[in-house]
């Protein structure tokens, strides 16, 4: 086999292996070889020395008894990096400490705008409250038009980027609040540039609402968005409006901490 042959096989080796770690996802955690195979399109015995060789750097794990392959340890070091590195989420941190303590048995949460989807990069809930959010989990993507995010993010992009979107993400009614059709959505987007925050009432979750606010860096651009799910019963009007104030102020401060920073188009994704 000549250099470039050899070359070419290394290349295609790469791309299946990748293939195989990029099939697993938050709703797909666990898989067996058969799933795996048809998920990249492999034959199982190629699918099979791949796989062990992931396994012996530490890429997968397998489990013996449930014959279910899953993501390794050495993902989720490597994650840790970059999870840490993320200029974005640092500068965020203490802020969503401070927005947690204000609100209280609430989650909140820091997501992105990344090709074309909403992607959650840090959340946190009182570890004291028996009631646990399990719908902005790090690291999950969402269609760009989804909940609290999905409105603010969509409320600043232009007219025919928000028509590309809702060709490419078709509304999906998903409780009796949900936005039916394009014109009621973009009522809604509307109301967001008016308002300066989100304010999703039971929009994706039944018995769910959330609120969002803007992150800008030094360029005005927006970079992310905070913003805070809570039990929908759980608030009246009074207690519904403390929760949006302190979500600006927390939006606020951070875009403050971004004032002389322009965040690179990799982290924060399309403008």
């Amino acid at each position: 086999m000549n250099d470039i042959s050899e070359k070419r096989f290394q290349n295609k080796l790469l791309e299946r292996a990748f293939s195989i770690l990029g099939s697993f996802s938050l709703d797909r955690k666990e898989q067996t070889l058969s799933e795996l195979s048809r998920a990249v399109g492999l034959a199982k015995s190629t699918c099979h020395r791949l796989v062990s060789t992931l396994i012996a750097f530490g890429y997968l794990t397998y489990d013996e008894s449930s014959k279910y392959y899953s993501l390794g340890p050495k993902l989720f070091e490597l994650g840790s990096v970059v999870y840490d590195s993320i200029s974005l989420r640092k500068i965020a941190s203490q802020h969503l400490n401070d927005l947690l303590s204000k609100v209280g048995n609430k989650a909140v949460a820091l997501a992105i705008f990344e090709d074309d989807e909403i992607v959650y990069l840090d959340r946190k809930e009182d570890k004291r409250n028996p009631i646990k959010f399990s719908t902005t989990e790090v690291g999950r993507r969402r269609p760009p038009h989804f909940g609290m995010f999905g409105l603010l993010f969509m409320a600043y992009l232009g007219d025919d980027e928000v028509e590309r979107l809702l060709g490419k993400y078709p509304l999906v009614a998903t409780t009796a609040k949900s936005a039916r059709d394009s014109a009621e959505f973009k009522q809604r987007l509307k109301r967001v540039r008016e308002v300066g925050y989100s304010f999703d009432d039971e929009g994706a979750f039944e018995d769910l609402s959330g609120v969002a606010a803007a992150i800008r860096d030094g360029s005005n651009a927006v970079v992310g968005a905070v913003g805070c799910s809570f039990i929908s019963a759980s608030v009246n009007d009074e207690t519904r409006q403390a929760v949006i104030s302190a979500v600006c102020e927390a939006a606020a401060r951070i875009s403050g901490s971004l004032s002389n920073t322009v965040l690179p188009r990799a982290i924060w994704g399309r403008r």
